[in-house]
């Protein structure tokens, strides 16, 4: 146990079915813990009655609310409250405690949260404009009126020109997530211990993770990319309506089988990163902590995910109208649905757009992964006993049995 992001060794607490009997720390018996003033004599069981009050002898009214007429405090007859060292209480959360410490974190740690968004947006967004404005072909028109056949070849043409348009984009936003996600997720494992974290010191405990991370990045792209040939497949050889239906059933079927893959898996990144395991074994763990919570864990990514929509749209709507009212014939090429060729202003303010939309969206989404993560190991292996000793918070180095 130490202060380092991996926190504790994976597996040293029960992970499958094995949550009863998992043992909590003693409360402190000179008073100095967070969960106030305890007497280390106790009355026998069964032998205690509340204090009574003043003239509360056999026939008097009954008393006031609270024992012997006193006041009931706010604490009393409740579990004391867990402790709360960092941006999270070190029990179970809720889906708005997952969500409220992934903003803290950006509060608290708002230098190198956004020094690092920022920067990682900034340089994508200006690759992306260049490839988009001198590398990138057109995207290929497509015939209303064609049918059969010729239907099919047009739609085929289409979607591979697409492919070639967005890969560049695609893999540069990868990058961006993984370099982003690296570093943040080193400063929210010190934000739950109630840590600051400089960017240096974020990027130096990142940085030896980053080729394990991109391998566990590709590993899952190509995943996703087999699955959906193998149901796409069938329906390109078979051609005609049949293969048009066929191939909208394996579209659907593929994206259920990668959704559940994707879920099942959404724990290893911050499971490779803080316990610093294989790209495999990360793998394996995202499915142990995920088993029995893929319904929660969807939730509250679908919810986040609804988030960031949000406020994308709430940002980019705005520059995008900014953009066409630039561009003097920005409009003319918004309408027309079979030319890209945007001028500079358009270009320019749409990418400033983008670049505060990952600014803002970046430290939120990774913040929700590595918060689900912390939440599961505390619900299946007692991490929040870990984290609090390594917190320092008293009352929390009693050696669990």
């Amino acid at each position: 146990m130490n202060d380092s992001p991996g926190w504790a060794t994976p597996g040293s607490a029960p992970s499958d079915g094995q949550e009863t009997g998992i043992p909590r720390p003693s409360p402190p018996v000179d008073g100095s813990g967070p969960t106030g003033q305890w007497s280390p004599a106790q009355p026998p069981p069964g032998q205690w009655s509340p204090p009574s009050a003043p003239g509360n002898g056999p026939g008097a009214p009954p008393p006031a609310p609270g024992w012997g007429g006193m006041p009931q405090g706010p604490g009393w007859g409740r579990p004391p409250m867990a402790a709360k060292p960092g941006v999270i209480p070190l029990r179970p959360l809720g889906l708005g405690e997952i969500l409220d410490g992934a903003v803290s974190t950006m509060r608290a740690n708002w230098r190198p949260v956004l020094g690092i968004s920022l920067a990682v947006s900034v340089v994508t967004e200006i690759l992306a404009l260049l490839l988009q404005r001198y590398l990138l072909p057109d995207a290929t028109s497509v015939d209303a009126n064609a049918v059969g056949a010729e239907a099919l070849r047009q739609a085929s043409d289409s979607a591979r020109s697409e492919l070639i348009a967005t890969a560049p984009a695609t893999l540069l936003a990868m990058i961006a997530t993984l370099i982003t996600t690296s570093v943040l997720t080193v400063v929210i494992s010190r934000s739950v211990l109630g840590r600051t974290v400089t960017l240096s010191e974020a990027w130096a405990e990142a940085r030896p993770r980053l080729l394990p991370l991109l391998g566990l990045t590709l590993l899952l792209s190509l995943m996703s990319v087999a699955i959906m040939a193998v149901a796409l497949l069938p329906g390109f050889l078979l051609g005609g309506n049949s293969g048009l239906a066929l191939l909208f059933l394996g579209f659907i079927g593929a994206c259920a089988v990668i959704l559940w893959l994707m879920i099942r898996f959404t724990l290893a990144a911050p499971a490779l990163m803080l316990e610093r395991q294989s790209v495999l074994t990360s793998l394996r763990r995202s499915a142990k902590l995920v088993k029995g919570s893929w319904w929660r864990t969807f939730g509250i990514l679908a919810l986040t995910y609804l988030l960031v929509l949000v406020v994308t749209l709430i940002i980019a709507i705005p520059f995008g109208i900014i953009a066409i009212m630039a561009d003097s014939n920005g409009l003319n090429e918004f309408l027309n649905s079979s030319s890209s060729d945007y001028g500079w202003p358009f270009l320019i303010i749409m990418g400033i757009g983008e670049v505060i939309v990952s600014t803002l969206t970046y430290p939120f989404t990774a913040g929700v992964m590595a918060l689900l993560y912390v939440d599961q190991r505390i619900r299946r292996e007692a991490l929040d006993l870990d984290l609090a000793k390594a917190a320092g918070v008293p009352g929390y180095d009693t050696p669990r049995s």
